[in-house]
This record gives structure tokens, C-alpha cells and sequence, in this order.
């Protein structure tokens, strides 16, 4: 019989001062695309591509 440590049904999350786990997911994805097609233009405009 294996003794070791008990299995809990519910954890215990440490909050870091993130983002908040139910916001919402679409928008956060969105604006990081806008921000990698933003970046990509400023990189093709200044020549460093």
C-alpha cells in the first residue's frame, strides 16, 4: 500500500500578478498578432530584413 502523499481534488494556485485566468482569450490573441504584424512592417520599412 502505498502511503507517500494523498491526492487532492483541488490545488492550490500561486498568483504571480498576471493576466487573469478568466479574461478573455481572443482578444489577448489578437493583440499579440497586431503586434507581431506591426513589428514585422516596422522591420520591412527600416530595411533591417
Amino acid at each position: 500500500m502505498d502511503t507517500a502523499h494523498p491526492v487532492t481534488a483541488t490545488r492550490v494556485r500561486a498568483r504571480t500578478g498576471g493576466p487573469q485566468e478568466d479574461g478573455p482569450k481572443i482578444a489577448e490573441h489578437v493583440l499579440g498578432w497586431v503586434l507581431v504584424v506591426v513589428v514585422a512592417m516596422l522591420v520591412t520599412q527600416l530595411g533591417l530584413l
